[in-house]
């Protein structure tokens, strides 16, 4: 039996024994002696009662049955043609008889309550006891009250919480109670000064009815809460504390991250102008040095930004159209070198019926792309790295599979974690351990998700996934799996990574491919091919292999094409150190599927052009010699940082343009409204110097010119802080264009060749 039940099963117990008592009681009390003398027994007179009772209703039933005869005969007598008035009739007569019955029942009811006047109020005190005993076992308040808020009677745990020992007649305010509303109606917040202190009570109040008089009652039961609020209280306070210490430590950060921009910058491009002057080859060792150390010093700035701007909820995406087989292939080149140093592989596949152009945030997805392979590459010290790409139900998904350590179930269960890294500290790498929890969230940004599967000591897999949509223009049939339907291609390589991405990609473009690893191989796949009567079309060999391989093939004529395309697969470190009068046509590692395209059908012959070293992010302009898309522009420079003052300078004079420089706020407006010197063709200015604020500033130029009549002035922004809702800003102030630090000098070279034609007033919005 439950608690309650119990509960309620003794209430009844106790509330029964009190009123068989409570009823004996005043039976004795009536029974009084006659005039003869002789007494009336109880059990006589409790008897009479009772035949009293049961004649009364027989009577009833008696009625009831009269009415239904009653009504019956009247409905014959008046006939079928009156029926409608014979059941008027009818229901009049059953209703007055119940009527006479219910007076009848009331008037016994009165009667038995002039006989025991007092058994109703003595149950009523006898459960309001009860209840209150009930409440004083459990700790609680228990307090009855009139309407007009008198107390009527409190159970021990008032009187004493309170120290009011005689509380009838008196309201709770009067006692010093306070009450406030609590979250739901009828419930108040009480607090109560006892000798324990100040406490805090949760006062509930039901409205019923004394049974005994009818009149209505307020039933009010108070619980101590004070130790569970002050807990919630303590709760509150600590998160509060710790989301304002994360709110100033991610500012904090990001402050700290975007000042860490303007001396990176000046690093870098002191180290690009460096490049372009002639060095020893030991000092352009040096140099790539530098650059690659400023790359990932780069990368970590960007991890740290990104990581403040989540913490504050101040990420954004910004989807457009974009080739992914583009974006995957420019971050599998720019990490290849890596993985060459070290002397693995790496190679990416790609689904055959991926659209060539979908919309998604292509920057965020290569700095996802960009951790996730590159914490393989960083790994993995045999073997090699694979990235497949496909596309299934409107979802974009790519693994990335390496042959590193592995990871057991604790390290997969905290991979994702800030400043996390797998394994202990001898076998980890350098880094914040930033990046993997960055690219988590940005793939639930994104709507997706970043995974992992892995077994120790076997490799691991991750797996990007996210919702992508086609474009229009994409959305037709895809034909990709029949370009190379008429190819029959051996491949000579050793297996791994870049063996399988070739295979796989000649495959999904509809060729078929036969891999072999040595000679003999080789000659095995031979003669299965004269037997069968086929030829191969192509050979592609990779450069570890032996060039002998390539001489004999034309003793074989049997089973290869007279137009055979033999093709050689070398990395693109050393590719000026081999033969090249063997082949017909050289492809770099990592795979270019269009370039494998070009080659298989005959539209490429000779070295593949593409740099041997790629390890920044790739241009997004001209180069820096053909940049200068207007020479001889006049360009007001603002920087007061004095590094990147003379970087920006040199880059724009030795691009052919001729450049004031100003170190404040001031001196610009100076140089843009001073009518006695030429007004610059294009202003290039940081937006936080001294004397003023940047956006202000723009505004202040935009309203001179509409005020002027003058054309507006093409303006770019060089910024630290490049977070989207800056960026917005800065292009709302006026600004044309807003470009990150560290300057990339390609890009701004391109921007300023773009903006040139605006100097004659035919400003375009940017």
């Amino acid at each position: 039996m439950s608690y309650r039940a119990n509960v309620q099963q003794r209430l009844s117990a106790a509330r029964g024994e009190g009123t068989a008592a409570n009823r004996a009681r005043a039976r004795e009390s009536r029974t009084e002696p006659d005039t003869t003398g002789i007494a009336v027994p109880p059990s006589l007179e409790n008897d009479a009662v009772a035949n009293a009772r049961l004649a009364a209703r027989k009577l009833g039933r008696l009625w009831l049955g009269g009415g239904g005869l009653i009504a019956v005969t009247a409905i014959l007598l008046i006939g079928r043609h009156d029926a409608f008035y014979a059941a008027t009739l009818a229901v009049a007569t059953f209703c007055t008889v119940c009527a006479v019955i219910r007076v009848l029942e009331r008037l016994d009811d009165r009667s038995e309550q002039r006989e025991f006047p007092n058994e109703s109020v003595s149950e009523a005190e006898d459960s309001a006891r009860l209840l209150s005993t009930i409440h004083d076992a459990l700790g609680d308040i228990a307090l009855t009250r009139t309407m007009d808020r008198r107390i009527v009677q409190a159970n021990a745990i008032f009187r004493e919480m309170t120290g009011c020992q005689v509380p009838h007649g008196l309201t709770c305010e009067e006692i010093g109670l306070a009450f406030r509303p609590g979250p739901v109606p009828h419930n108040f917040d009480v607090e109560i000064a006892t000798p324990l202190g100040q406490r805090i009570f949760v006062w509930h109040d039901i409205i019923t009815r004394d049974p005994a008089t009818g009149r209505l009652l307020l039933q009010s039961i108070g619980r101590d809460v004070t130790d569970e609020r002050q807990k919630s209280r303590a709760r509150e306070e600590a998160r509060l504390k710790a989301e304002g210490t994360s709110a100033a430590k991610s500012r904090l950060l990001a402050t700290v991250s975007h000042e860490v921009r303007t001396p990176l910058s000046g690093i870098l491009g002191m180290s690009h102008l460096l490049g372009q002057t002639r060095l020893t080859p030991e000092q352009k060792n040096y140099l790539d040095g530098i650059r690659q150390s400023g790359n990932a010093l780069v990368q970590l700035v960007e991890d740290l930004l990104d990581f403040s701007t989540m913490e504050v909820g101040r990420f954004q995406l910004r989807p457009r159209a974009e080739s992914l087989r583009n974006l995957l292939e420019s971050v599998v080149e720019m990490l290849a070198h890596r993985g060459h140093e070290k002397g693995i592989e790496i190679g990416a596949t790609f689904a055959a019926d991926l659209p060539d152009l979908m919309n998604f945030d292509a920057a965020r997805l290569r700095q996802v792309l960009f951790n996730v392979i590159g914490n393989a590459v960083k790994f993995t010290i045999k073997g090699g790295v694979l990235i497949a790409a496909d596309w299934q139900e409107g979802d974009i998904i790519i693994s990335v599979t390496d042959t590193g350590p592995g990871m057991t179930a604790t390290e997969r269960a905290r991979i994702f974690g800030e400043f996390e890294q797998a394994g202990n500290d001898h076998d980890r790498s350098a880094g914040t351990g930033l990046g993997l929890a960055i690219s988590a969230r940005i793939m639930r940004e994104f709507g997706g998700s970043l995974t992992v599967s892995s077994v120790k000591g076997k490799g691991s897999i991750f797996t990007v996934r996210f919702p992508a949509a086609a474009t229009h223009a994409a959305r037709r049939r895809n034909t990709r799996n029949t370009i190379l339907k008429d190819s029959i291609v051996m491949v000579l390589a050793p297996e791994g990574p870049a063996r399988t991405a070739t295979a796989a990609t000649i495959s999904t473009l509809g060729g078929q491919c036969y891999c072999v690893d040595d000679e003999n191989a080789a000659a095995v796949l031979f003669d299965t091919a004269a037997g069968q009567g086929w030829r191969f079309s192509d050979i592609i060999v990779d450069h570890r292999m032996t060039f002998q391989f390539a001489e004999d093939i034309a003793q074989r004529p049997d089973v290869v094409s007279p137009s055979l395309r033999k093709v050689f697969l070398v990395n693109p470190e050393e590719r000026n150190l081999q033969p090249q009068d063997v082949f017909d046509a050289w492809l770099i590692r990592p795979l270019r599927e269009q370039s494998l395209i070009d080659v298989l059908r005959g539209r490429m012959r000779g070295m593949e052009k593409r740099d041997a070293l790629n390890d920044n992010q790739p241009g997004v302009g001209l180069s820096l010699a053909d940049a200068a898309g207007a020479p001889g522009l006049d360009i007001l420079l603002a920087e007061d940082d004095p590094v990147n003052a003379m970087l920006i300078k040199a880059m724009l004079v030795g691009a052919g343009h001729h450049v004031r420089s100003v170190a404040d706020f001031e001196a610009l407006l100076d140089a843009v409204w001073n009518g006695q010197t030429r007004r610059p063709d294009i202003v290039l200015s940081d937006l936080n110097m001294p004397g003023g604020e940047g956006l202000d500033v723009l505004t202040r130029i935009r309203a001179h010119e509409r005020q002027e009549g003058l054309a507006p002035l093409p303006i770019i922004v060089l910024t630290a802080d490049y977070r989207e809702d800056v960026r917005r800003s800065v292009l709302m102030s006026g600004a044309n264009l807003a470009l990150p630090k560290p300057v990339d000098p390609d890009r701004l070279l391109a921007d300023i060749g773009a903006l040139a034609p605006c100097r004659d007033g035919d400003l375009g919005a940017q």
